[in-house]
């Protein structure tokens, strides 16, 4: 899952983005409007984090920008602005959620999840396929109901496969998923972790297959066993 955070204050952001980044996300970072209205004409976000007091402008202007162009990216306000009217004004502009400056960031992390599992958005919180099952609310993949360690790019790879089981996924979605534009991904990058990816549930024999379509992308199915 890939976070925009729209956050002029550099240490803020650093930190908010660390923390996502904990969460089992992939985050950009942007302290301007400008940069963030590039940002997402570019790139599919599943989410976006958005404060109000930008040095470019109002994020209100953002949040209007997004809904009149039929971008339906959920957005959660993340400002220091706690009257009512300011409320009231964002949740009727278009964003989905408002937290106020300062916040815990576990609590920050569960509200982008819950905003994630509404009906139509991109999170479902349990996922399955064979004997394979991925808890996305708290990152955890188990086999046969065993518990099983991965790393987090892989756990990413294998998120977004799962979610587009028995569809191809093409290799650079793939890439923009799992890395954001500040990660240094070597040109093989996606390669190394599917490899990587697949051997690892090989070895706890996950009723799974990933096929890698030379050019195109991979593909997860489920594989029945040797009887």
């Amino acid at each position: 899952m890939r976070i925009l955070l729209v956050e002029d204050n550099a240490r803020l952001a650093e930190f908010v983005a660390k923390g996502l980044t904990s969460g089992g996300f992939s985050v950009d970072s942007c302290l301007t409007r400008d940069d963030a209205e590039a940002a997402v004409r570019t790139t599919r976000y599943d989410t976006v984090i958005l404060d109000l007091g930008l040095p470019d402008g109002d994020g209100m202007d953002l949040l209007a920008d997004l809904r009149a162009r039929k971008n339906s990216v959920p957005v959660l306000v993340l400002t220091a602005r706690d009257g009512l009217g300011d409320r009231v004004q964002a949740l009727n502009g278009g964003a989905d959620d408002y937290v106020l400056k300062p916040f815990e960031m576990e609590e920050l992390v569960a509200r982008i999840r819950a905003l994630l599992r509404r009906p139509g958005a991109a999170l479902g919180i349990v996922l399955s396929a064979g004997n394979l099952t991925l808890d996305t609310a708290y990152r955890q993949v188990s086999v046969s109901g065993a518990p099983m360690r991965m790393p987090r790019r892989e756990l990413d790879a294998l998120e977004i496969l799962m979610r587009r089981m028995g569809r191809v996924v093409p290799k650079d979605v793939m890439e923009e998923h799992i890395y954001g534009f500040d990660d240094r991904a070597s040109a093989n990058a996606v390669e190394v972790a599917v490899h990587r990816l697949r051997r690892r549930l090989s070895k706890v024999d996950a009723e799974v297959r990933i096929d890698t379509l030379r050019g195109v992308g991979y593909l997860l199915t489920e594989s029945i066993p040797a009887r």
